[in-house]
């Protein structure tokens, strides 16, 4: 396996929006990838391998959106891995480069949703949470009228409250954090800010989070362009911009999962090995860390995987909320962009969008929102049944006089204002000798 570095050289992200508005993934994909590929000073062609991360749709989804930019013949891959789908594929495309098999490679991931929770849509053959299911049924129960993810999470947080202290106070101010961050980030399907005394009084949902403490779902699209050290070096007027993927880690359940504890149900060893690795390959600790992109699927979520991301000290998640020390001016921000609770949670474009924000806030782009002093973030990306993504970026390594970036190629700064793409945007992107216009008939362009 090669030994260089590999680099995110562009991002680009759609606005997250509520099932009820109107769009199509083919629209979201065509809209994140040609950000994507503005921001890296790119065309198509010069894509060697493409992933494609969605939970929601047929076979060979990937293919379809990856053909409007081009039919090179390139292999591309269909990534499910239920709400660690984008990351996952941004691990394979990491990999592709890492292995030396190719220097550039594009990581899309979409979701076109149905409204209301997350549900199954294959009744007719063993669900692969059915056991986890199970064991929730055995040790906590399992209660008819609250969506079955909210069950997982929310199960978690009581038992770290009854093993060390946490209250429904410390998953109130997460909430309230988080939606608090998110009113400055234009990519967010909710940017309103609620009082603690309104997400208390929010309809409830278990355990005593209500749903201000949940995450929607969510249409969206986001996309990444990923390059070699050696690409990087034959293009040095863009390694002001390139941020360096310093490590990866993936990690899947271990026996703990069985364990009778709800805790484990959620996911927290495999979070806690893919940590470990992701810290130790980067050779830095947690408290190097200066902005987090979190999981926060709700916000019990989060607090148990502070924990298990080794962000406080075992069972003081909560005495770190006490402190502010996730938001600016504490020691971490947890995530700027609002997070899945107010962000959205369109499933395959999660762990793009925490990417795409990781990005931009280590360029020094986030504006009314960027983290001071920052020289690494974290991102994590879990999926029960299960999986886990976590990664550490660091900042780009600027390269002399350099007088144009990717706000320049897009036409303005992406971290703080979005907006759609137009038909000239495309046309700047677009495979120049392998493309047919017939895929387009349909697209918003």
């Amino acid at each position: 396996m090669s030994t260089g570095s590999v680099y995110i050289l562009g991002v680009g992200l759609t606005k997250f929006n509520k099932p009820s508005v109107p769009c199509s993934y083919t629209d979201l994909a065509l809209e994140a990838g040609t950000k994507a590929l503005l921001d890296a000073g790119i065309t198509y062609d010069g894509v060697e391998q493409g992933f494609a991360g969605y939970c929601y749709g047929d076979s060979t989804c990937g293919q379809r959106a990856f053909y409007q930019f081009g039919m090179t013949q390139i292999p591309i891959v269909n990534v499910n891995n239920n709400c660690s789908t984008g990351s996952t594929a941004l691990w394979l495309a990491r990999n592709a480069v890492l292995s030396g098999e190719c220097d550039v490679t594009m990581a899309i991931g979409f979701e076109e949703m149905a409204p209301g929770s997350l549900r199954s849509v294959w009744g007719d053959r063993v669900n692969p949470l059915g056991r986890a299911t199970d064991m929730m049924l055995e040790t906590r129960g399992v209660d008819g009228t609250a969506p079955g993810a909210a069950q997982y999470f929310g199960n978690a947080a009581t038992e770290y409250g009854e093993r060390f202290g946490s209250t429904e106070d410390h998953l109130t101010e997460i909430a309230y954090t988080n939606h608090l961050h998110s009113a400055k980030n234009p990519y967010a399907q909710f940017r309103a800010v609620h009082s603690r005394e309104a997400i208390r009084a929010a309809p409830a949902i278990h355990a005593g989070m209500t749903k201000l403490h949940c995450c929607p779902t969510s249409n969206g699209a986001g996309a990444a362009v990923l390059v070699s050290e050696a690409w990087l070096d034959r293009h040095p007027e863009l390694a002001n911009q390139a941020v360096p993927m310093l490590s990866q880690a993936m990690a899947t359940d271990s026996p703990r999962l069985f364990s009778r504890s709800a805790i484990e149900l959620a996911g927290a060893d495999m979070t806690r090995r893919a940590a470990t690795m992701a810290f130790r390959r980067a050779r830095i600790a947690p408290e190097d860390v200066g902005v987090v992109e979190l999981h926060d699927c709700f916000s019990a979520n989060e607090l148990v995987m502070i924990d298990a991301l080794g962000l406080c000290e075992p069972g003081s998640a909560h005495r770190l909320v006490e402190a502010g020390d996730i938001t600016f001016g504490g020691r971490y921000v947890i995530n700027p962009s609002g997070g899945l609770i107010s962000k959205g949670h369109p499933l395959g474009a999660t762990g793009l969008a925490q990417c795409a924000e990781l990005v931009w806030q280590l360029r020094g782009w986030a504006s009314n929102r960027q983290v001071p002093d920052l020289h690494y973030g974290l991102q994590h990306n879990v999926g029960l049944g299960g999986c886990v993504v976590v990664g550490i970026y660091g900042k780009p390594y600027f390269s002399g006089n350099i007088d144009q970036d990717g706000r320049d190629r897009v036409g303005y700064n992406p971290a703080v204002e979005c907006r759609g793409i137009t038909r000239h945007d495309f046309e700047r992107v677009r495979s120049r000798s392998l493309f047919s216009e017939y895929i387009l008939a349909d697209a918003k362009l």
